[in-house]
């Protein structure tokens, strides 16, 4: 992010969002907090990545009955941080020269299918198209007998089951894209742009039309609750 007047815009967003988690309560990002903030932005860390964190943080806090005092940004760096690096790796960017980080494995491809059909089974389908619905259905159906598989599948087995699971992620994602209203789909568009246009400089022709399109997919996840069903 280039120029103090878009850096002091990103901060005053990160506030003005703050202040609404904290029910209106304002919590200035001055001194340290604010060199952290613009820290994040220097690595060109989205506002919306920004946004998750301070939800997250927040979530869990309000878990807790006796959390009573306003959030401050600085508790919310290691759940942006831990975001920011969720989405470099699934638009498969940098920061500031740093390659996209390894694909985190903390779950076996069972737990994570698990993860997949229950997240799947929430859906909010009643408002989709009869199209989106159905392949839903159908993922699930595969999801499942997919599941059985992975539990005692080594080797070349495994290695089919996380090839099938990527199939049909990608199909569930163009799924998802076609459900899209064009004008949501446009706005959407713009902002996996705006998303990627730190990053832009340092990336060729070719690797920015990928990374705009995989942040514009992975945007359409999130408006429709769409988990991602490829496995690492």
């Amino acid at each position: 992010m280039n120029g103090s007047r878009e850096l002091s815009d990103y901060c005053r967003q990160v506030e003005t969002y703050l202040c609404q988690k904290n029910g209106g309560h304002l919590i200035r990002i001055v001194g340290p907090a604010f060199e952290q903030v613009c820290g994040w932005a220097a690595r060109g860390v989205p506002l919306n990545v920004v946004f998750r964190g301070i939800d997250q943080y927040c979530g869990r806090r309000q878990a807790r009955a006796s959390a009573r005092r306003p959030v401050r940004i600085e508790f919310c760096e290691a759940d942006i941080l831990d975001l920011f690096d969720a989405w470099r790796r699934a638009v498969g960017v940098g920061a500031q020269g740093e390659p996209a980080p390894e694909p985190a494995r903390r779950q076996g491809v069972g737990a994570h299918i698990d993860r997949a059909v229950a997240r799947l089974t929430g859906l909010r389908t009643g408002e989709r198209s009869k199209a989106f619905v159905d392949a839903v259905g159908e993922v699930v159906r595969e999801l499942d007998t997919l599941r059985e598989e992975a539990q005692h599948a080594r080797g070349e087995r495994r290695a089919a089951v996380i090839a099938r699971l990527e199939d049909l992620d990608s199909w569930l994602a163009s799924s998802a894209v076609a459900d899209l209203p064009a004008e949501t789909a446009a706005a959407l568009r713009r902002e996996a742009a705006d998303e990627i246009a730190p990053f832009a400089a340092r990336m060729t022709a070719d690797a920015h039309a990928t990374a705009v399109e995989a942040a514009f997919v992975r945007l359409v996840r999130e408006s429709l609750g769409v988990p991602t069903l490829r496995w690492g």
